[in-house]
């Protein structure tokens, strides 16, 4: 909601006063200045008129001319609605789709394409991982016990339903890193605790990573040391694009920052703790404790009689046990966020080596100097109850040079398979150059530039998938291109990518008629291995939703658990959860034959697939169905007979797996 504007009315500077320049800081590197406005290249020649639709396209064909190369031709309609469908909701057009786009004589059918999928709800779905990716979005905690977040759910859904109503990017960067502290402000303002879910739960955001709280980590300082070191890590890589991380323990070994400069960061959220908000009642809390109290002192009573227990009995006692742990009951409702306890806050030093035993000066709260034009003093006293919210204010200010040149360069990346910096989360000195600079910075500017769609993602997607540039076929093969530049740097035909670990698990449910297409709430756990689930610190920890049908869900809402990543969404690459993935490697391995031809998933949703042939069309036409289902087009005479012979002998379901495994399936042109 847009109530947050009257809270940053005014200036969006922090406060901080300027002092003398700091010795030996060296902003020569292109990141480390603000993005500057150039005249958009202007071409004489009609061919080259004719080819550019916006700004980008001029920018773009500049750098190519240069090498002396030409754009390639644009795909066909067949083509961009398939690569358009996938890009912004990550599913396949339907056959009616693809035939009511390719039948539309009105010029505006491609931007009316555009429009209809930016206004699906599907889109925030798709979208929506890209940003869990970013900020290494998991529902457990890692490391032994893997803990779990039963609410972490609803940060997913705030990011899925933030992105579907174009919530301005900088608001969003604010609730995310402040929103515990804007709410709190709002709420001494008389908004209700209810009126601001969104931003308490997107404060979430600082408890998305990992925390070890095994019981051999004892050591509260070495732990609080451990959760604040993560804390920074992210801001630096989600937002502003630099591996401040590296600036722990000591200088930065590339970037000229110095390791004081990293505390000064972290001190901003020294004073952030963990928050769980209820969303029950008393009367339900007090229900729910029962329960629990009977549970524990059932396994209490296990636990004592397993000390003396024979191994015949020990078995007996497991059962029980397993028993007793299944009862429990489920989480009660409740926002997962954080708070600000100042009685508690961690005094930020310099530490010697990152160890919080050895503590060097003590440093304020200020933003690193690299990124200011000059130097400011640490943010005044009487600016410290609001922390979180002044680091915010700085991250969206025009005095940082980051944000958004970080942004559209992610946005640009989830299109084109590669980012105009290829390191999204490192601008700095050891990260890539820009491909096209003078073009990153005009996105930029456009992108948080004063106009009343400023910081819209939506309208930097129209702007992009409007290009010349992005319409480009893949098929061209050009000898000399290839040699100029043959991963297409400079955009001279449009890449080819393979669909992501969801985007195919999808796509088969799609395709199969299997579809849940239901929405939010409580991720779905759905069956795996029993041996897998054996690794586990508890095996009660993995309880697969009884309701099958919400086991067709869309990937993103699958449980996100960092200790047992599902075999199909591992072997196609999916992120491990870690740490932030700022894109996605597409790796090709024996594996993913294996898993798409034998998986039980690909089997069962063959399966599925051959069913919904036989019910909606006759055997004769079942083979240019199954095609237009899968690839979007009808078979050419070759593989109608290929596909004829194969049905002779084996049964429908076999043929259907074998579409799955077409590299037109699999691949994105």
């Amino acid at each position: 909601m847009r109530w947050l504007a009257i809270i940053t009315l005014g200036t969006l500077l922090p406060a901080f006063a300027t002092m003398a320049d700091e010795p030996d800081i060296d902003r020569s590197h292109w990141a480390f200045q603000r993005p500057v406005s150039s005249a958009v290249p202007a071409f004489d020649a009609p061919v080259d008129r004719n080819w550019i639709r916006n700004p980008i396209d001029a920018y773009v064909l500049a750098r190519l001319k240069q090498k002396g190369l030409r754009p390639s031709p644009e795909a066909n309609r067949r083509t961009l609605i398939r690569r358009l469908t996938f890009d912004l909701i990550g599913l396949p057009p339907t056959p009616d789709e693809i035939d009511d786009f390719i039948n539309d004589a009105s010029p505006l059918a491609y931007e009316r394409l555009v429009d209809r999928l930016l206004a699906s709800p599907a889109y925030g779905q798709r979208w929506g991982q890209h940003w869990l990716d970013v900020v290494r979005f998991a529902e457990t905690e890692g490391f032994e016990y893997d803990r779990h977040h039963a609410s972490a759910w609803r940060f997913r859904d705030y990011v899925v339903d933030s992105l579907n109503d174009d919530k301005p990017y900088d608001q969003f960067v604010q609730e995310q890193v402040a929103g515990d502290e804007l709410a709190a402000d709002a709420m001494s303002k008389g908004v209700t605790q209810n009126d601001l879910r969104d931003e308490l739960v997107a404060a979430g955001f600082h408890r998305l990573g990992p925390v070890r709280r095994n019981a051999g980590n004892t050591d509260v300082a070495f732990s609080r040391n451990e959760v604040l070191t993560e804390r920074t890590n992210i801001i630096g890589a989600a937002f502003l694009g630099i591996t401040v991380g590296c600036a722990r323990c000591h200088d930065h070994m590339f970037d000229p920052m110095p390791q004081a400069d990293y505390y000064r960061l972290q001190a901003f959220l020294s004073a952030t703790f963990e928050e769980n908000i209820p969303l029950a009642d008393k009367q339900a809390q007090a229900d729910w404790k029962a329960k629990s109290d009977a549970v524990n002192a059932e396994i209490k009573r296990i636990k004592e009689a397993k000390a003396n227990a024979s191994l015949q009995e020990m078995e007996k006692l497991r059962a029980e046990m397993l028993d007793a742990e299944s009862r429990r009951p489920d989480p009660l409702p409740e926002i997962f966020t954080v708070r600000n306890d100042f009685d508690k806050q961690t005094p930020t030093h310099l530490l010697t080596r990152g160890d919080e035993r050895k503590k060097g000066e003590r440093l304020g709260m200020r933003p690193p100097a690299v990124l200011l034009v000059k130097a400011v003093a640490d943010l005044p006293a009487e600016k410290r109850k609001h922390p979180k919210t002044e680091l915010a204010r700085w991250l969206i200010s025009p005095e940082n040079p980051m944000t958004a040149r970080v942004m559209v360069n992610r946005i640009w990346q989830y299109h084109f398979g590669r980012g105009l910096v290829a390191t999204t989360n490192d601008f700095g000195i050891n990260g890539d150059t820009p491909s096209h600079p003078q073009l990153l910075d005009w996105l930029a500017l456009k992108f948080a530039g004063p106009t009343s769609k400023s910081w819209s993602i939506k309208t930097m997607h129209r702007l992009i998938l409007q290009s010349s540039s992005y319409r480009q076929s893949s098929g061209v093969r050009n000898a000399t291109a290839n040699e100029i530049d043959p991963q297409s740097r400079l955009l001279w035909r449009f890449n080819r990518r393979r669909l992501t670990a969801e985007e195919l698990r999808d796509a088969m449910l799609s395709v199969s008629g299997r579809m849940n297409e239901s929405a939010g709430g409580p991720s779905i756990m759905i069956p795996v291995a029993p041996e897998l689930i054996e690794l586990l610190y508890k095996p009660t920890q993995w309880q697969v939703t009884p309701d099958e049908n919400q086991h067709d869900r869309r990937s993103i809402y699958l449980f996100a658990k960092r200790n047992l990543r599902l075999p199909f969404m591992e072997v196609f690459d999916q992120p491990d959860l870690q740490i932030s993935c700022d894109r996605r490697i597409s790796s090709t391995h024996a594996p993913q034959a294996l898993e798409m031809l034998n998986g039980p998933m690909s089997n069962e949703l063959a399966t599925a697939f051959a069913a919904r042939l036989q019910q909606e069309t006759d055997p004769d036409k079942q083979i240019e169905l199954a095609f237009r289902l899968t690839v979007g087009r009808v078979p050419t005479a070759n593989e109608r007979r290929l596909s004829q012979q194969f049905l002779e002998t084996l049964p429908l379901s076999e043929f259907a797996l074998a579409m799955f495994n077409l590299n037109s399936f699999l691949y994105v042109d």
